[in-house]
């Protein structure tokens, strides 16, 4: 009842101030304050506003938002705990199939005695130095337009 009369109340101040408005001939401003003014009134006659007044003093209702709550809170979590794995499922398996493909070569390769040995170890220790770190930058261009400057 208290909610009719409140959308009610908020429609007359609209529809007036939507008359004051058209009078100073702003008559799209007062059209589109019209509109806005009708919406509690007819949110009000289609029922809405009762069922939302029910739902904000029913237990049910907030036991119901309790609830989805906790499932909102459950998902979240199962999303941070998935993120902080490295990677996706598609990026945890391509690593996997790399890491098999890079040791399948070396166990399958034929020994061909110790003449073999150093070759494979200089392919080992290729492989764990790192990239060399790239050329530095020729930052002639920046100073000279810093010294341009005065800086």
């Amino acid at each position: 009842m208290i909610a009719e009369t409140v959308c009610s109340a908020v429609s007359a101040a609209g529809l007036g101030i939507a008359a004051v408005t058209a009078y100073r001939k702003r008559f799209l401003a007062a059209t589109r304050l019209v509109a806005y003014s009708l919406v509690p009134i007819g949110l009000v006659m289609t029922g809405v506003v009762g069922w939302l007044a029910d739902t904000a003093f029913s237990m049910k209702a907030w036991a119901g938002f309790g609830v989805l709550g906790v499932a909102w809170l459950l998902f979240m979590t199962t999303r941070a705990v998935e993120r902080r794995r490295v990677g996706t499922r598609e990026e945890r398996k391509a690593a996997k199939a790399a890491q098999r493909e890079a040791v399948a070569p070396a166990a399958s390769a034929p020994s061909l005695g110790q003449g073999a040995r150093p070759a494979a170890k200089a392919e080992v220790q290729a492989k764990a130095k790192p990239k060399a770190a790239a050329p530095k930058e020729d930052f002639s261009d920046i100073e000279a337009i810093l010294k341009k400057h005065g800086i």
